[in-house]
């Protein structure tokens, strides 16, 4: 009984690597998911990672992300390893160490709400009583979740501030997410269906934000939301303000550049998907913070990051372009156009600086960005959305509220029209990448397949792979697979077998659309 609670109650000790909220004991070591999800990485394949200043980084919260060698150095100096991943192997010894451990942080989190009560005027309990060790579920080490059966209790006791608790993905949950505040950019926060009924019949449809934990109301539902999306936008730039100064810009020298063009068009390829992937993420983690992207059904989740990640992408650019030498930030300083000549696509790189030029012209605050870049993911016209309505309502909602903030702005009247008539232009990129990424593939399908990032191949995958029905995600939702080993292997099976009757179709029939992008038609991996 001791151990269960021990291990449940696992949480309230902070992470040790970068000390945010903790989700479990993963790879040996108490860490949140963000770091469980980072150590995973780097420990696939041959990653090897560099620190641009001294080898002395601090790792924490908000810094965590700046510079992986030292964010894997701490993770390496604490414990982790692929050898140590499950709780049960610890001496008794160690067990009685972390069990006091617990009781220790427990007991300093009882003494701050003792503090805190005291300061506003309410009743503390005594000093002396701590919360007894209750069962809250903790995500396991292999990053599964396993809910109790009967949840019939919480659903119908739980206040929605209970509910919600620390939560990354808001909503009615039990307490076995990351926390909001946890910029790891792991995909494992993909959310489970919600264990109440979040349906349009339900009540709770018209405003799917909290604040605090109480709905809001129609009267300051726009202003929270607008908060919400640029506070979210802020946490989860991959680059700060500071970072992409004048005073920081170094470019491209021409050793450099030499170097870049003389790779071959496969490494070049490979190089650019890295560093694509790894700004995906930060838009995935955007997403999941916007209020009302995890109430979606899971489904529609995917449905919108896969279509509009490269385009949120693309727009985020524009923090990181130098107007003055029409350059952009990529691999850890400013280049040029001419950098990515071996990619053998200059009249898309070319489009893209252009883009990246007319957005930087409009001079967009961080929170003009944020919002905008939410309106742009948030987009109810993609194909494969099963409640078109409730993504409507959403980008609706988000598009009044980045209206309310241009003209707090006394921008221009015109401004709004513009941004609108961008997303068309960033859709056409992304066509263009489509296209250009389906001419590469078939020159080099075992370069795609072995060596670009998984979650590149699922968001851009082959044109039969995107007309396929929403039922082959494994990069995007690890969670919502709850199928055992025997189970798993039947299902690729039969997804094989789906994937043949539709190539049949596609050649009796002309009945499934014509998928010219991603955009239009998710992606989806075989197995």
């Amino acid at each position: 009984k001791m151990f269960f609670l021990l291990f449940s109650q696992i949480e309230s000790i902070p992470c040790k690597i970068c000390g945010d909220k903790s989700s479990g004991i993963h790879y040996g070591v108490i860490t949140c998911e963000g770091c469980k999800g980072f150590f995973r990485r780097s420990q696939q394949g041959t990653v090897s990672y560099s620190c641009p200043r001294q080898k002395s980084c601090l790792i924490d919260r908000t810094s965590r992300n700046r510079c992986q060698h030292c964010r894997l150095q701490k993770c390496l100096a604490v414990g982790m390893s692929r050898d140590a991943v499950k709780f049960g192997r610890m001496s008794k010894k160690q067990r009685d160490s972390l069990f006091a451990e617990v009781q220790k942080h427990r007991q300093q989190q009882q003494e701050e709400k003792v503090s805190d009560a005291t300061e506003k005027g309410r009743e503390p309990q005594p000093p002396g009583e701590a919360e007894p060790l209750t069962p809250s579920y903790a995500l396991s080490t292999s990053g599964a979740t396993e809910l109790p059966n009967d949840l019939s209790g919480y659903v119908n006791g739980q206040t929605p501030e209970e509910g919600k608790a620390d939560s990354a993905i808001g909503g009615f949950y039990l307490d076995i997410q990351p926390s909001p505040d946890q910029s790891g950019l792991d995909m494992d926060g993909i959310k489970l269906e919600p264990v109440c009924d979040l349906s349009p019949d339900s009540g709770l449809d018209q405003y799917c934000c909290y604040s605090n934990g109480h709905s809001s109301t129609p009267d300051n539902d726009l202003e929270h939301l607008s908060e919400n999306i640029c506070k979210s936008h802020m946490e989860t730039c991959q680059y700060l303000r500071e970072e992409l100064q004048p005073s920081n810009w170094q470019t491209v020298l021409q050793t450099d550049l030499d170097a870049y063009q003389k790779k071959s068009q496969e490494d070049m390829w490979q190089l650019c998907a890295v560093k694509v992937t790894e700004a995906v993420q930060y838009v995935v983690e955007f997403a999941k913070r916007i209020d009302g992207f995890m109430e979606l059904c899971q489904n529609d989740q995917i449905v919108l990051l896969k279509a509009g990640s490269l385009e949120v992408v693309f727009v985020r650019m524009c923090r990181a372009y130098n107007s003055q030498n029409n350059t952009v930030f990529f691999d850890s300083r400013y280049a040029g156009p001419e950098v990515f000549k071996a990619l053998g696509c200059d009249e898309l790189i070319s489009s893209v600086f252009e883009f990246a030029k007319s957005l930087t012209s409009l001079q967009l605050s961080e929170d003009e960005i944020g919002l905008f870049s939410a309106y742009v993911l948030m987009s109810a016209d993609r194909s494969w959305l099963q409640e078109k309505t409730r993504v409507e309502k959403l980008q609706q909602k988000i598009k009044i509220a980045l209206q309310n903030l241009l003209q707090n702005n006394q921008r221009d009247e015109g401004i709004l029209a513009k941004l609108v008539c961008k997303v068309s232009t960033v859709r056409m990129l992304c066509r263009h990448h489509m296209e250009k990424l389906n001419t590469f593939r078939a020159l080099y399908p075992e370069t795609v397949h072995t060596r670009f990032p998984p979650l590149y191949k699922e968001l851009f995958g082959s044109e039969f792979e995107q007309v396929l029905p929403q039922e082959l995600h494994f990069e995007l939702a690890p969670l919502v697979v709850h199928q055992k080993a025997g189970g798993l292997k039947k299902r690729k099976l039969e997804m094989r077998e789906k994937k043949k009757k539709l190539v049949m179709s596609c050649n009796m029939h002309q009945s499934v659309p014509p998928c010219h992008s991603f955009i239009f038609q998710p992606p989806v991996l075989t197995a």
